[in-house]
């Protein structure tokens, strides 16, 4: 069974930095891209970061380019979102998933197994 535990998120002022990880129990890791999404209260989940299974590819959000980097480490099963700079609105839950279907990275529907999340708030 596929599980995937996100950690790293906190409280933090504006400026600030976080990083976040998600590490997966997925045997075949390597061969996923993956991605980061957040959901602020009232809102939809939406798309942060992804990345392709060799993490030569990378994909953003308008909102959080030159300020997030994602990563991953295939030996280690895991996917970080370095997040820097970070702003009062980035304040939300971040979930990552396992992209599954060859659509767009950014569309939620392209990915199947989501972790529990991680909430982060960055005050002003």
């Amino acid at each position: 069974q596929v599980q995937l535990q996100e950690s790293g998120g906190g409280l933090v002022q504006a400026g600030g930095s976080l990083r976040l990880s998600c590490a997966a129990s997925i045997d075949t890791f390597s061969r996923y891209s993956m991605g980061w999404f957040r959901q602020a209260p009232g809102k939809d989940r939406e798309f942060v970061a992804a990345l392709s299974w060799s993490g030569w590819n990378t994909y953003y959000a308008d909102s959080v380019k030159g300020r997030f980097t994602i990563s991953r480490d295939n030996a280690k099963n895991t996917v970080y979102l370095q997040m820097n700079s970070l702003k009062p609105e980035d304040t939300a839950v971040y979930y990552c998933g396992r992209k599954v279907r060859t659509g767009s990275y950014f569309s939620r529907n392209e990915y199947d197994y989501w972790g529990q999340g991680t909430q982060v708030t960055v005050s002003s």
